[in-house]
């Protein structure tokens, strides 16, 4: 009779976890998030939007889509023509190219002739040094 009361008999309740450890686990799953899903995904929209600021005439660019063209010129921020076969061109919504296959070299600066002409400086106009290099003197 007092055994099987001893053994109904609770031994007290077990301590739950605090406020803190309640919801450290949750806390844990956000930082995972961020570090794997969320950063990598700015990181990825920061240099799409970098290369879409970066188009000029001459590259070459695929859609959405999936066309393959050359851009003929950049209408606004928002719309490039390109040219998707011979004397096709369409105009596209610039957030719409998804990548550049191969960009253009910028055009070179070219230096404005001095009084001396296009010699470097060495006194000779530009006629002398074509009559020198033609066996004139």
């Amino acid at each position: 009779m007092f055994v099987s009361l001893a053994f109904a008999q609770d031994a007290g309740a077990a301590a739950g976890p605090t406020g803190f450890e309640a919801f450290l686990p949750l806390i844990l799953i956000v930082v995972v998030f961020y570090f794997l899903l969320i950063r990598p995904q700015q990181k990825k929209m920061k240099e799409h939007k970098a290369m879409l600021g970066a188009i000029r005439r001459g590259d070459r660019v695929v859609t959405g889509g999936g066309i393959i063209g050359t851009v003929t010129k950049v209408v606004d921020d928002n719309e490039v023509a390109m040219e998707i076969a011979d004397g096709v061109r369409v105009r596209v919504q610039r957030s719409l190219i998804s990548t550049v296959l191969s960009k253009t070299e910028p055009v070179k600066e070219q230096k404005a002739p001095d009084d001396k002409g296009s010699t470097g400086g060495t006194g000779e106009g530009g006629g002398a040094k074509l009559k020198k290099l033609l066996g004139g003197k």
